[in-house]
């Protein structure tokens, strides 16, 4: 078996567990569409805000006890395909290829080059965003949401994103509130929780 492969999952297993024990244990929903709003699962007068309140899943729903430690779109790719290096070194977006890609935290993340796969390698706590790469305003208002890889924005060294520019303006207005908030959350958020595409 590749050796990233079970640390990977000794450490969702371990991580499932410890907070399975502190918290009780339901289901993790998939879900395409957020019930409160179709378009963003975010919107609102208070975004990200009582976004997990439905208690009816999707047909495309997939029971769990716990979210993946790092957010992934439907092909596996943590910040759908976005390097996480280049926001660092580039201050910009910019899409992995496949030719770069390392496997770490329950998804595969893409660079855009040998260079920066090596310096995530090499420490990917430095470089991996925020809050398993989840939207940081869902995050602070308890919910779980999708990412935009252009929504993003480094605050004292560390990265985060958001849903789209319009959460990620609001998300702005009180940063280190949000970010007090979503601390708060995280990681117990990941026990149960609804993560809106």
């Amino acid at each position: 078996m590749n050796v990233k492969y079970i640390a990977a999952f000794a450490t969702a297993s371990i991580l499932s567990v410890g907070l399975g024990v502190v918290f009780s244990e339901s289901p993790v929903r998939l879900v395409q569409a957020n019930p409160v709003s179709q378009s963003n699962p975010c919107a609102g007068v208070n975004p990200c805000a009582g976004a997990n309140t439905s208690t009816t899943p999707s047909s495309s729903t997939t029971p769990s006890t716990s979210a993946p430690l790092s957010y992934s779109d439907t092909n596996g790719l943590a910040i759908r395909g976005a390097d996480p290096v280049a926001y660092f070194t580039e201050q910009k977006a910019v899409l992995g290829t496949s030719q770069f890609e390392y496997e770490w935290n329950d998804a595969t993340w893409r660079f855009a080059s040998a260079q920066n796969r090596a310096l995530f390698a090499s420490n990917p706590e430095a470089y991996a965003p925020q809050y398993g790469g989840y939207c940081a305003k869902a995050v602070s208002e308890g919910n779980l949401a999708s990412i935009n890889p252009n929504a993003w924005r480094i605050v004292d060294g560390k990265l985060y994103l958001n849903y789209s520019a319009d959460v990620q303006r609001q998300w702005l207005q009180d940063v280190p509130g949000n970010i007090a908030k979503a601390d708060v959350n995280w990681p117990e958020i990941l026990v149960g929780g609804i993560v809106y595409q």
